[in-house]
């Protein structure tokens, strides 16, 4: 039963061990594809880029410029569609404002009818 168990001991230690190389490996490929991208990212990527002919920079500038215009575009487009949601609430807090007008509306004008009712009284008093 002794051999047995150290025999079954050592399977396991080398399967063990086996893993461990195993992960080894991976995290040395890992290490190495970090170093690259590394190197990658610090290289300036003016250096990988095409040389580009006088004839068309004017084309080039045009075509930033118009790249430009389009993210601001789309900036705005992405805006109005992040508010979608929120247009039920919108046409909410805009009913609650329109009720509100509209009582201040007829204030408004019971105010104007006790003026005018005022300024008949005023004119007969003075007429007296």
């Amino acid at each position: 039963s002794k051999t047995v168990a150290s025999t079954l001991q050592f399977y396991f230690i080398g399967q063990k061990c086996q893993i461990l190389q195993d992960m080894n490996r991976h995290l040395e490929a890992v290490l190495k594809e970090k170093r690259k991208l590394r190197q990658r990212l610090i290289k300036p990527i003016c250096q990988e880029t095409l040389p580009i002919k006088a004839d068309f920079h004017k084309y080039v500038v045009e075509l930033l410029t118009e790249a430009v215009t389009f993210i601001e575009k789309l900036e705005s487009h992405l805006q109005t569609v992040r508010k979608i949601p929120q247009i039920p609430t919108f046409m909410n807090n805009l009913d609650v404002a329109l009720a509100k007008t509209e009582v201040l509306v007829t204030d408004l004008e019971e105010l104007t009818e006790q003026i005018l009712k005022w300024k008949e009284v005023q004119k007969e008093v003075c007429s007296d």
